[in-house]
């Protein structure tokens, strides 16, 4: 099996770093629009670069796209007219109408399309899902998620970022709704600038509190941040009749506990996520051989998607908005 990625930056490089590990994956193929860029990923990585997309499409079983987001229809729309299966970082589209259409394209279609939503293929949260689609934690009362970064990004990234909904938040946008089951069916979000003004002048927040009422009476809290001095934290603890299960709540989690110091925090999502994104891969070879359904499908992205867009628009006008996912 060959497998090709498009866009070797920091999220291209490690994912190519994750597949040639695969003894089921034959060559890592490496493209990148940016001269030479591909070249010195694949002496780094053990991979082999090709020259352009085209050489990329016809030389691989499967294409995984880390490139900006602006490009992602574009490169989508490719791999779907060369009949490529597709792993896609997050957002395949940057607003609502173009991933509606996007997504009607692709069921159009007979071609694998997953989005890289990394959660959804951590052993943890997997294994969490199954607790809950089988009953086991009971009827679930109540959501709780933490997501703090380490440190700020690029300030000059902030204005192409989507904001902190879009940008951060998404992943528990994505998440919570794929684990309750259910439609949301109120959202409220409130933000705030307390890291820097770079936020403000970027018209965004860079601390905000989110809430999710389920059509079932199921409420999520989502609750996240753009700094935690101790290093990167995410944490999710679910709450049922039955049972309470939280995951990322372990020795490396950047918190003092009991006043305790914590000298071997996460410092940053691919240390914190590392199961995840190596099991990601593994996956997407699976559903390429036929033997793994797609767990991240993009029409379920429209969902995220749109409550992020609810959480922006309730986060500016200080009311709750109705969900309409």
């Amino acid at each position: 099996m060959r497998i090709g990625v498009a866009g070797v930056g920091r999220i291209g490089t490690m994912h190519a770093a994750n597949l040639t590990a695969l003894p089921q994956v034959d060559e890592v193929l490496l493209y990148d629009p940016v001269p030479g860029r591909a070249e010195v990923a694949a002496t780094a990585d053990g991979a082999r670069a090709v020259s352009d997309l085209d050489e990329l499409l016809s030389a691989s079983d499967g294409v995984l796209v880390a490139t900006p987001t602006d490009t992602h229809p574009a490169l989508v729309r490719a791999c779907l007219a060369a009949g490529t299966p597709v792993l896609c970082e997050k957002p395949i589209a940057a607003d609502l109408a173009a991933m509606r259409a996007l997504v009607d394209e692709i069921e159009a279609t007979n071609v694998p399309v997953l989005v890289g939503f990394q959660r959804r293929f951590d052993p943890a949260m997997v294994e969490l899902r199954r607790r809950v689609v089988t009953g086991e934690l009971g009827a679930i009362y109540h959501v709780r998620t933490t997501g703090f970064d380490a440190s700020p990004p690029d300030f000059a990234y902030l204005p192409s970022s989507g904001g902190i909904f879009r940008d951060l938040l998404i992943h528990d946008l994505d998440a919570i709704p794929w684990l309750v089951g259910e439609p949301v069916v109120e959202v409220y979000a409130s933000g705030s600038v307390q890291v820097n003004e770079a936020f403000a002048q970027a018209d965004d927040v860079d601390n905000a509190v989110v809430l999710l009422r389920f059509a079932g009476g199921t409420h999520a809290v989502i609750s996240g941040g753009r700094h935690d001095p101790l290093g990167y934290d995410h944490r999710i603890e679910v709450l049922g009749a039955r049972d309470s299960v939280a995951v990322g709540l372990d020795g490396r989690t950047p918190l003092h506990t009991d006043l305790n110091s914590n000298d071997n925090a996460y410092p940053g999502f691919p240390e914190r996520f590392r199961h995840a994104y190596r099991n990601e891969m593994l996956v997407f070879t699976e559903v390429l051989a036929g033997r793994a359904d797609n767990p991240s499908p993009a029409r379920d992205s429209l969902v995220s998607l749109g409550l992020a867009d609810a959480c922006e628009k309730s986060r500016r006008t200080g009311q709750p908005v109705r969900s309409d996912q």
